[in-house]
């Protein structure tokens, strides 16, 4: 890559920041032909019909991670980077991976019923027939043999747990039946479990999931009467990898737990199944009519139970450990070979995944043999590209999490990036990660060109939620907005170890929006599927490996390594205010709801006969301390103001040394607390994380929030002192980093 260009770049973002200088949109310098020509180079090798002959090939067969296909598909991936000229290799874990032996599902009164729990082969999808499917089943799932009375828990989340003690229901001793969706599937039993629930059951339910949404398959994308979601239910708000291996690589002679004491494991027994199977058990129950909005799409009024209804639910499993195969590849850098510059999309699958994970592996790919293209052209990157196809994503990110964890030293001193994709569709760019590669990937977003509409993804994606906006307040903010945000990064793909346990920079990027969703975890998640409706003619997935190649490409080569810590100020400050928000509104609701229930509103207002508890008296809410955090924020902004001022200045003067690039993309790392979030010492990174209720969802600043969200004040304070301290030490470094390098 030109380095003229990068310094260009670097330049525009740093001022851009600050209001220095107009913004510039794209590239100028004098030698911007030449960038333009590899990029144009980089791009021309990219082929849609590869792709999908990609997709294709490793969907052909069913291969979930233990499975003789997915070794063989791991071996096809390594043998194609050592063919494009790529230094690759496996790297093999040993990981704990259930799989089902005997599963039984039975209503025993007031009728009998058994549970087809199958997906039926179709004419129209070639591969929904083969052999070596995995039955539906949640991995992780206890082992376990149970018969008790049915309660429906609407999505089975603990705001609907306080509807149930409203009315005076106790699911303990039962088992309870949820609707997938609202959060992520594992939190369902495991909310289940705290209530003591002896099983779970979760099924799709049509409103959210199948023909409220649209045709189902094969007619159309969304899920018939017969599909059935697979997925762990590992407590990943715990810890994601292996479950008996916390902090440590799953090596063949790793230290392991005992697997009833594993933290990660529930202690009941789950199952999925489809709304064919839901339908006459939720038909059954009797018990109060639900709330209007935990109504589904079935065609009948849902009662919650418990009542006459009582299921047999037997699960047991094989609890075995098998291979897990990580392929490595690396191009190494010319100029800074210690550099990583990382790139990974998983491999496995539940079934054959030609959607989930595929997608996103065939674009991957496609970047890989674009750049061995180039190779041949004579071009090599200053710094080291590291290429990773995971395996055991699904299951719970085993592969991704048990390889940081073993090279966690060398990541801290190396990694300065990890850019992360997974299943991808027609449709909007989603971007999200450290907030100080706003500017970086804003830049990018502008240039890479929508197949459908062929305006950049930035402007698509923009126009989308303007007219998606819900309010004209909305409308107005997004309207006015000129940068690309990124989100920020909960869990549920193999960035989540790189950010939150070791505090790598990353960035996560897929398309999707208008391709459906039916097939997920299903054995209709195949190439006909996929060819048909979630991205036909594969355009996206050369949209995606622009987009990340690009990103790849100049971070490999920046003179400046690309950090605007001015967008991190900000959006750490964001964060605060919404604390102190949340704090405030909670202090002004607790008040309003204590004297609507001393006022006796709950019994005079509410129907009586449906026996409705009034709620109890909550405690006030206290005044917190958050000047800790204030006085932090204000030491950041000056000296990230400071640090912009030195980085212009040895931009300017070409004298950006390796040692102040290095400080750069290491300085995430100053935001862990090595003593990690209360209860969930896994998880290091003050500003991200899953939540413990959350699933996938992200919790900013999680231990300051979910401490308020859970009324528990003292920790709220303990927490405000902790973050405040991180950024301190954030601030600190910098002052010390712009002091050595003037």
């Amino acid at each position: 890559m030109n380095k003229s260009l990068i310094t260009v770049l670097m330049i525009f973002i740093c001022q851009a920041s600050f209001g220095q200088a107009k913004k510039i949109t794209g590239f100028y310098d004098k030698n911007i032909d030449r960038e333009l020509s590899l990029e144009s180079q980089f791009d021309n090798n990219l082929s849609s019909v590869n792709i999908g002959e990609t997709i294709k090939k490793l969907s052909a067969e069913p291969h979930h991670l233990g499975s003789a296909a997915d070794k063989k598909n791991a071996e096809y991936i390594l043998s194609l980077f050592t063919k494009w000229g790529w230094d690759a290799k496996i790297e093999t874990f040993y990981v704990l991976f259930p799989t089902p032996k005997e599963r039984v599902l039975e209503m025993t009164s007031p009728t009998s019923y058994k549970a087809i729990l199958k997906e039926p082969a179709l004419k129209e999808d070639a591969t929904s027939g083969q052999s070596g499917q995995l039955p539906t089943y949640n991995a992780y799932s206890a082992d376990g043999d149970v018969t008790a009375e049915l309660v429906y828990v609407n999505y089975g989340l603990p705001d609907d747990y306080k509807v149930l003690d409203k009315m005076g229901i106790d699911v303990r001793g039962k088992i309870v039946i949820a609707k997938y969706g609202h959060s992520w599937r594992g939190i369902k039993p495991k909310v289940a479990q705290e209530h003591g629930a002896v099983g779970c059951i979760i099924y799709s339910d049509p409103a959210d999931d199948g023909y409220f949404e649209g045709d189902v398959y094969p007619k159309g994308a969304y899920r018939n009467e017969y599909g059935v979601q697979r997925g762990s239910v590992i407590d990943m708000s715990a810890y994601p990898g292996d479950p008996l291996t916390p902090d440590i690589g799953a090596t063949k002679d790793a230290k392991r737990l005992d697997r009833l004491q594993s933290p990660s494991l529930l202690r009941i027994p789950v199952l999925p199944i489809s709304y064919h199977d839901a339908s006459p058990l939720l038909e059954a129950l009797d018990g109060p009519v639900v709330p209007e909005s935990w109504h589904g799409g079935l065609p009948f009024a849902y009662h919650i139970g418990p009542g006459k209804a009582k299921v047999h639910l037997k699960v047991l499993f094989n609890w075995d450990t098998v291979p897990c195969y990580d392929v490595i590849a690396k191009i190494i850098g010319s100029k800074y070979p210690d550099e990583w510059v990382i790139r990974g999309n998983h491999h496995d699958a539940w079934v054959n995944g030609a959607g989930d994970p595929i997608s996103g592996q065939a674009a991957l790919l496609e970047e890989a043999k674009s750049m061995g293209s180039l190779l041949k052209t004579g071009w090599k990157p200053e710094r080291t590209i590291v290429y990773c196809a995971w395996d055991g994503e699904e299951p719970g990110l085993l592969g991704s999490t048990e390889w940081v964890e073993e090279h966690e030293k060398e990541l801290k001193e190396n990694a300065v990036v990890y850019i992360n994709s997974d299943a991808n569709g027609r449709g909007f760019l989603y971007a999200e990660g450290s907030h100080a590669l706003e500017p970086f990937m804003d830049e990018i977003a502008k240039q890479v060109i929508d197949p459908q509409t062929k305006v950049s993804i930035f402007e698509r994606r923009k126009d989308n939620e303007v007219i998606s906006a819900k309010s004209e307040e909305a409308k107005r903010k997004i309207w006015a907005e000129k940068e690309l945000k990124l989100g920020a990064m909960g869990s549920g793909s193999d960035y989540s170890s790189f950010i939150q346990h070791v505090g790598i920079p990353c960035l996560n990027l897929g398309f999707g929006g208008e391709d459906g969703g039916g097939e997920y975890h299903s054995i209709y998640d195949s190439y006909d599927l996929y060819s048909k409706f979630k991205d036909p003619g594969f355009h996206y997935g050369v949209t995606l490996a622009e987009t990340a190649g690009h990103a790849i490409l100049r971070m490999s080569d920046a003179d400046g390594v690309p950090f605007d810590f001015t967008h991190l100020y900000k959006t750490i400050d964001t964060y605060s205010k919404e604390l102190m928000d949340l704090l405030k509104k909670s202090r002004e609701s607790t008040v309003l709801e204590n004297q609507i229930i001393l006022a006796g509103a709950y019994s005079a207002g509410e129907d009586p006969t449906k026996g409705y508890l009034a709620p109890h008296i909550t405690p006030e809410v206290p005044f917190l301390d958050f000047s800790p955090l204030q006085n932090a924020l204000h030491e950041l902004a000056e000296n990230v103001d400071t640090l912009n001022t030195v980085f212009r200045k040895n931009i300017n003067t070409n004298s950006m040394s390796e040692a102040f690039n290095q400080a750069l993309y290491r300085a995430e790392q100053q935001l862990l607390n090595e003593t990690g979030l209360p209860r969930r010492p896994w998880y290091k990174h003050t500003l991200y994380a899953p939540g413990s209720y959350t699933g996938y969802g992200v919790k900013t600043m999680p231990g300051i929030r979910e401490a308020i969200e859970q009324r528990n004040w003292v920790e709220a304070q303990q927490q405000i002192e902790t973050d405040a301290k991180a950024i301190v030490r954030l601030a600190e470094y910098f002052k010390v980093l712009s002091s050595s390098n003037k």
